[in-house]
């Protein structure tokens, strides 16, 4: 196959799986319009419509998914493959890419990350945040953090944190005009900040368990996030009450900035987890990564 061949296919595996022509270019490191006539001269030779494009979104033909689901594993076989051969190197070098959720990936990733790459100057590590539960093969991801009741029972897991609680806080200002909840059902009457999730577009349930009753809480407010972040600093101005990570809100809560309540209904829960697929030889970037955060554990 002659190389410009080649580099078509890698165009269109990057498009269709980013759905974006812009977000496929920047990972290639060529222009939009580069990649665009890759595209169209891809079609042309081919003959087939391989794509569907709009204004806002690009979406794969039937000839377009065909063509993606035979060649992308091949090519995911061979960087694979490739990434393996570091491992005759004298240094630890490569790319690790993890899936996790925010709170994770402050309190546990970048700690973790900060003490081992800069002894391990060749490896390179990204980190995204997304709150939904996807593919982690399929969106080449080459592992996630969940918590431990979170992770497909097919992974590999390995813990990478304690137990945890979460806390419903507000700030002294809020309960001035306002009884504080003694249980879920009381959330009805109170303002509560959300955190929105990717999936559907839903809102993040709270759950509740004390003794042999559990629930979980469409809770209604004025404020929607899709950061934990900004939920915090929503509740430290009195805006309303939030549900949070414990040990995110616990320096507040014993300076008197936040009032937790509903604390007997939110008893630890599971803690992180990485998780991945089974590897025949996980390259010696992605192993110092895992021994690095299971050391935190």
């Amino acid at each position: 196959m002659r190389r410009e061949n080649v580099n078509d296919l890698l165009g269109f595996i990057a498009v269709a799986r980013e759905r974006s022509f812009t977000k496929a270019a920047a990972k290639l490191g060529v222009s939009q319009s580069a990649l665009s006539y890759t595209i169209r001269t891809l079609e042309t030779r081919l003959g087939l419509r391989l794509l569907t494009r709009t204004t806002r979104s690009v979406s794969l033909t039937e000839a377009g998914e065909r063509l993606l689901h035979s060649i992308g594993p091949h090519f995911d076989e061979i960087e694979s493959e490739i990434s393996a051969l570091n491992a005759l190197r004298d240094k630890p070098a490569g790319t690790v890419r993890i899936t996790t959720v925010e709170h994770a990936a402050e309190t546990i990733l970048w700690p973790a990350m900060a003490r081992l790459l800069p002894e391990y100057p060749d490896i390179n590590v990204e980190i995204i945040n997304d709150y939904s539960l996807i593919d982690i093969a399929a969106e080449r991801y080459d592992a996630g953090v969940r918590l431990g009741g979170d992770v497909d029972k097919n992974m590999i897991a390995v813990r990478i944190a304690p137990d945890f609680r979460v806390a419903v806080v507000a700030a002294p200002s809020y309960f001035e005009t306002r009884p504080q909840p003694l249980a879920p059902q009381d959330l009805t009457e109170h303002s509560c900040i959300n955190l929105r999730l990717p999936t559907h577009g839903g809102f993040y349930l709270w759950d509740f368990r004390k003794d042999d009753r559990e629930l979980r809480v469409r809770v209604q407010g004025r404020l929607v996030f899709n950061a934990v972040a900004m939920i915090r600093h929503a509740a430290l101005e009195g805006l309303g009450l939030a549900y949070l990570p414990e040990d995110l809100v616990d320096t507040a809560i014993q300076e008197g900035r936040l009032v937790r309540v509903l604390a007997d209904w939110c008893p630890p829960r599971p803690g992180y987890h990485l998780y991945y697929p089974s590897r025949r030889q996980p390259s010696p970037a992605f192993s110092l990564v895992v021994d690095a955060l299971r050391q935190r554990a």
